[in-house]
């Protein structure tokens, strides 16, 4: 499937996806506290600061996966709605305490949530998402919920340890002894992103009742294609256009982020010495696009790109091996392709 092909099909399952499920999350923000119900619209897209309707929000990729993985697995998406809204929900709290550790001031074009209300409030406005989500499961019919709530809270457990960390990379130095390894990234990735992805593909399979090799393989699908996602937002957090990510260039290397183009690029001698000193000084604008440079010039830009590439290959060969439904398997396949373009 050409680039082309697969960005119109994909749009056409984010829609149809957006229709289905963002009634049913709108109807369940609505039943927080007034106060926290604003505070979550806003850090959903749906309203300005004070409650006002706006244009704006998420593409819905995670509800998406789920909707897709019910029907490859023989089911309606229907069935897949209530996991949809809650990886919805868990992927919008993590927004909003991910801003907060971060000190990110932007998000999606906007003032991020803590910006805007405070830490404090914005804090509670991620707790209130999470509960959330956890109702929205517990209130499914069927006992698939108990499968599906079960793929939530092991995610969910996942989430936080990458999370942990990330943050914990951070203070750790460029170079030597307790330098982070290309292994450690990847492990953290996986949990971060992949985590939620590969929950997202698989809760709408197991609402359906789908056995467990098939939500077992959705899942596996899912981690790969959520590392392949972070890679190409490692690209982005260092070369994407603010027009774009919502956030100013060079916002990774802004905060010491140890990502995939940062360590393969540390990795070869020729780049590392002047690499670090421009690393150090985060204050320093020219110096930061120098060393995105220089990254790129040692091959960090191009490893990435790769490592990216053979993890979208692998969620490919493990979603035909399931031998699912045939046009959400392609419907599938397609929104993955399509991850690999958000860069352009």
């Amino acid at each position: 499937m050409n680039m082309r092909t697969a960005n119109c099909v994909a749009t056409d399952s984010l829609t149809r996806s957006r229709e289905l499920v963002w009634p049913e999350l709108r109807a369940a923000v609505a039943t927080l506290d007034p106060r926290l119900s604003v505070m979550s619209g806003f850090s959903l897209g749906w309203c300005d600061v004070d409650g006002e309707p706006s244009e704006g929000g998420g593409k819905g990729l995670r509800p998406t996966l789920a909707l897709l993985g019910a029907r490859a697995a023989g089911g309606r998406p229907e069935a897949g709605v209530p996991g949809a809204v809650a990886v919805e929900l868990v992927h919008a709290f993590s927004l909003v305490h991910d801003d907060i550790m971060d000190g990110d001031e932007r998000r999606r074009h906007r003032p991020s949530a803590w910006k805007a209300y405070g830490v404090g409030p914005a804090l509670l406005t991620g707790d209130a998402l999470l509960a959330l989500a956890l109702e929205t499961l517990a209130a499914a019919p069927g006992e698939e919920r108990a499968e599906a709530s079960r793929l939530l809270s092991g995610a969910l457990m996942e989430l936080v340890g990458g999370q942990a960390a990330d943050v914990a990379f951070e203070s750790r130095p460029w170079t030597g002894p307790g330098a982070v390894s290309v292994e450690e990234y990847q492990d953290m990735a996986v949990r971060k992103t992949g985590a939620l992805l590969g929950c997202s593909a698989a809760i709408g399979a197991a609402l359906s009742g789908a056995p467990a090799t098939v939500t077992a393989g959705l899942s596996e699908m899912g981690r790969h294609l959520g590392l392949a996602f972070q890679m190409v937002d490692d690209i982005l957090g260092i070369w994407g256009d603010p027009d774009v990510t919502g956030k100013p260039v060079c916002s990774d290397l802004r905060r010491r982020k140890k990502t995939a183009p940062v360590l393969a690029a540390l990795a070869a001698a020729e780049a590392g010495g002047p690499l670090i000193g421009l690393l150090d000084d985060t204050r320093d604008e020219r110096g930061l696009r120098r060393a995105a440079d220089l990254i790129a010039a040692a091959g960090g830009r191009d490893v990435a790109e790769d490592m990216a590439r053979r993890h979208l290959d692998a969620a490919l060969r493990i979603l035909s091996g399931l031998r699912l439904d045939a046009p959400a398997t392609a419907e599938l396949v397609a929104l993955a392709e399509s991850l690999m373009d958000r860069r352009r």
